[in-house]
C-alpha cells in the first residue's frame, strides 16, 4: 500500500511495509542518538492532520539534519516498519518544504485553543478579590498597563518546555490562580494575596523575554538572554510600586522574593531558595502546573499515533499508557 494520491492515508491506519512517497510532514520534535555501533541516527517526530509518527533516518544523518528544524515543513519518502510491537517511520530521503509556499495550519494537529480575552477578564476578577490595596492596586496597573495587556495576550509561558503557544502565559497564569484559590482555603495559615501576586507576577517578565512571530515559532529576545524574566518582573515591581503612595518597603522585599525564588532550586535557576510558606508553595505550585500541561499534551499528541504506549519521553524519564481513563467504570 502506498500513501501517494491526493488523500494520502491517516498515519493511525497505516501498516508494516506502507511505502510512504513526497508526503508533506510538520517536524514536532527531533533528537540526534547514537547506536550501539557508535553510528549517528536522527529520531523525528513527523505529523500531519490525520495523527502523527515516530520516525527514524539511518543515513546521511548530519546532512540532512542541517536543513530542517522543529516547526519546519518537511518532504519525505519512506517505508513503515513494526518495531517491538509499534508502528515507525524509516526515512528514506527527507527535503524541506520551506521553497513550497504551503500553509503550515493545514498540516498542524488539532489543539485546544487559548481564548485569551476571557483569560483576562477571568483574571482581573481573580485579581479584584485580593483584599491587600498595595497588593492590588500593584496587580490592577500591570493588567491595566496597555503595552503589558497586549503583549500578555500573545505571550507564551516557555519556549519549549510547557505552554510554549500564543496565549500560553495567560493560561498559565489563571490556571496556578485558580489552584491558588484552593489551596489558601485548604491552608488557612497562608496569606492568599501573596500567593494570587505569585501567580501572577512569577513569569510575567516573559513577556519581554519571549517574542512569538506570526508563524509561531518563539525566541528569546536580546533583554532576555541578558537579564532574564526574573530580573524583568523585579523592576516591574520597582517601577509600578512607585507610583502607589505609601507602598510598603519590606511588602515590596517580600513580593520580590518570591519572584527571585519561583524555580524552587538554586540549580533550577532561582537566585534565591523560597525562604517563607508562600514562596514555597508559588514555587511548587509553579512547577506543578508546568509539568501536568508537558504530560497532558505530550499524551494528547502521542494518541494521534493510534498506539497503546507512547515513546520514551526523555524529560520525565518514561513511557506513558496513552488509553483515556476519564470517565471509565463509572
Amino acid at each position: 500500500m502506498s500513501s501517494e494520491g491526493n488523500a494520502p492515508i491517516p498515519l493511525r491506519e497505516l501498516s508494516d511495509k506502507d511505502l510512504i512517497s513526497e508526503r508533506i510532514f510538520i517536524v514536532k520534535d527531533k533528537h540526534l542518538g547514537v547506536g550501539k555501533n557508535g553510528k549517528i541516527f536522527l529520531t523525528a517526530l513527523l505529523a500531519d492532520k490525520s495523527g502523527q509518527i515516530d520516525s527514524r533516518l539511518w543515513d546521511n544523518v548530519e546532512a540532512v539534519n542541517s536543513v530542517f528544524e522543529v516547526g519546519d515543513l518537511v518532504k519525505v519518502k519512506g517505508i513503515v516498519q513494526v518495531y517491538n510491537q509499534k508502528k515507525q517511520f524509516i526515512i528514506h530521503k527527507l527535503e524541506s518544504a520551506a521553497g513550497l509556499n504551503l500553509n503550515k495550519e493545514d498540516y498542524i494537529l488539532e489543539t485546544e485553543k487559548i481564548d485569551a480575552s476571557v483569560l483576562y477578564v477571568k483574571l482581573i476578577f481573580i485579581v479584584n478579590s485580593i483584599q491587600s490595596l498595595p497588593i492590588k492596586q500593584l496587580c490592577l496597573d500591570c493588567l491595566q498597563d496597555e503595552e503589558i495587556k497586549s503583549k500578555l495576550m500573545q505571550a507564551p509561558a516557555a519556549k519549549t518546555v510547557h505552554h510554549a503557544t500564543r496565549g500560553g502565559l495567560l493560561k498559565h497564569i489563571v490556571s496556578i490562580c485558580h489552584i491558588m484559590e484552593f489551596v489558601s482555603n485548604h491552608y488557612s495559615f497562608l496569606n492568599r494575596d501573596l500567593l494570587l501576586f505569585g501567580a501572577l507576577f512569577h513569569d510575567i517578565g516573559k513577556i519581554w523575554e519571549l517574542e512569538i512571530t506570526t508563524q509561531d515559532q518563539i525566541f528569546y529576545t536580546e533583554k532576555g538572554q541578558l537579564l532574564g524574566h526574573m530580573n524583568l518582573a523585579c523592576e516591574l515591581v520597582d517601577k509600578k510600586s512607585q507610583k502607589i503612595l505609601g507602598f510598603p518597603e519590606d511588602l515590596k522585599t517580600i513580593l520580590k522574593h518570591i519572584i527571585l525564588s519561583h524555580h524552587g532550586k538554586i540549580e533550577y535557576g532561582s537566585p534565591k531558595l523560597p525562604m517563607f510558606p508562600e514562596a514555597l508553595m508559588v514555587a511548587m505550585v509553579d512547577d506543578f502546573d508546568s509539568k501536568i500541561d508537558q504530560v497532558f499534551n505530550f499524551v494528547q499528541q502521542e494518541r494521534q499515533s493510534g498506539e497503546k504506549w507512547s515513546r520514551f519521553n526523555e524529560y520525565f524519564e518514561r513511557y506513558f499508557y496513552l488509553d483515556d481513563l476519564k470517565g471509565k467504570w463509572l
